[in-house]
């Protein structure tokens, strides 16, 4: 039994004659169709050979042994931490001839007991994504669940989309992410570290049970990641994902009659691969950006026209004087919008290179400068100018 504790896969099987007797010492070589590069092994005295730590792609396969006739397997797909079988039955050789066979997917898996799939390449490069993050594709695996918006790990962030996902009934923290044979898991909260780009995934597979004693460190779910790489061809793709808010649907809180919220977002990059050396030493690039700017309308309850009244003509102060600090209702024809009160501070705009908090003391009056992300997620700066000294920093917050 072969076992792969990398990014790799494998291929194993038997090889035998027409009558079913094992055939020793027979040479297999297995070739990269994608680079070219080859692998010989030869099978031992009871039939078997074994050829591990392979790249993922397509291979082709050709046995040969003493009398007999040299047979040819192709169309043979490795993929990541999974051992393909592929046995061969020789026969005598009455003249020089080859006998090809084409290699397909085994419909039942025979190498392993893990329970699991593979995510491949067609699938990780072609089906659409929300914010193009691979570990979505987790959902496609069976055993995996949607998980809740609220979970630890499963909670989306924008530009980075979620860090790990349930499977197996198992929790999101007990997931154990490899990429290329290398751990990417957070130390303290058990989450990937970085998740590559879309274009730089080759495909992956998911383990969600019962794997084989090479893995350790997390109870949950395997998942290996292999990543793509150059060939003897030259490949190569620019891109640009685009949203806005043209294209969205108006949500509760931005009915018609308010202005649609502005909403860009640009996802753009290109990936390439490329040989340096044929058949020997290759190269791929990837590069991915992510741009966005986006208002987010808010909605808040405020008194109404006759709570107002009734709130000025109290008989507290107190209420009276906390009334102007309440805005008033958008009004029906877009005229009036939530924040037209006036408020405690009066806001300047001011231009701050430092991003950090500064302040100085004026007299009896402390200025305050800080920098905040505005809703377009672009920096902007305002000085904040307070009566008193026992203003803190949280009146920032009010911003």
């Amino acid at each position: 039994m072969l076992s792969l504790a990398q990014s790799t896969g494998g291929i194993q099987g038997t090889i035998t004659d027409a009558s079913g007797a094992v055939l020793s010492s027979a040479e297999i070589d297995a070739t990269n169709t994608a680079t070219g590069q080859h692998q010989t092994v030869r099978s031992n005295e009871a039939g078997l050979y074994v050829i591990p730590s392979l790249q993922t792609g397509p291979y082709s396969l050709q046995v040969k042994a003493p009398g007999m006739q040299t047979t040819l397997a192709s169309n043979i797909t490795v993929a990541v931490s999974t051992v393909t079988r592929q046995d061969f039955t020789l026969q005598v050789a009455s003249s020089t001839q080859t006998v090809e066979i084409q290699g397909g997917s085994p419909v039942v898996e025979t190498t392993s007991v893990s329970m699991g799939a593979v995510v491949d390449k067609r699938t990780v490069q072609e089906v659409p994504l929300n914010g193009r993050h691979f570990v979505d594709l987790a959902l496609l695996v069976p055993g995996t669940v949607t998980p809740p918006q609220s979970g630890f790990l499963t909670s989306p962030i924008r530009g980075q989309g979620t860090s790990s996902f349930n499977s197996a009934g198992a929790r999101e923290d007990t997931v154990n992410f490899m990429i290329n044979g290398v751990n990417m898991n957070d130390l303290a909260q058990n989450q990937i570290t970085f998740q590559p780009t879309v274009n730089t995934v080759d495909e992956f597979k998911i383990d969600n049970s019962t794997f084989s004693a090479e893995y350790g460190r997390n109870s949950g779910s395997i998942v290996n990641i292999a990543t793509r790489a150059g060939t003897n061809q030259v490949h190569g793709e620019l891109y640009d994902y685009l949203r806005n808010e043209a294209f969205d649907a108006r949500n509760f809180i931005n009915p018609i009659g308010i202005p649609q919220a502005p909403f860009k977002r640009n996802q753009f990059g290109g990936a390439g691969g490329f040989p340096i050396k044929k058949d020997s030493t290759f190269l791929f690039l990837s590069y991915e950006q992510l741009e966005q700017r986006q208002s987010i309308p808010l909605s808040q309850t405020v008194l109404s026209p006759a709570q107002r009244v009734q709130a000025a003509n109290s008989a507290d102060p107190i209420i009276r004087a906390l009334l102007p600090l309440i805005p008033a209702g958008n009004s029906t024809n877009g005229t009036v919008f939530t924040g037209n009160a006036v408020a405690p501070c009066r806001f300047i705009k001011a231009r701050q290179t430092s991003p950090r908090a500064s302040e100085r003391r004026t007299g009896s009056m402390r200025i305050t400068r800080c920098s905040r992300i505005s809703a377009m997620s672009r920096q902007r700066h305002r000085r904040i100018i307070c009566p008193g000294t026992e203003i803190h920093d949280t009146a920032c917050d009010r911003y």
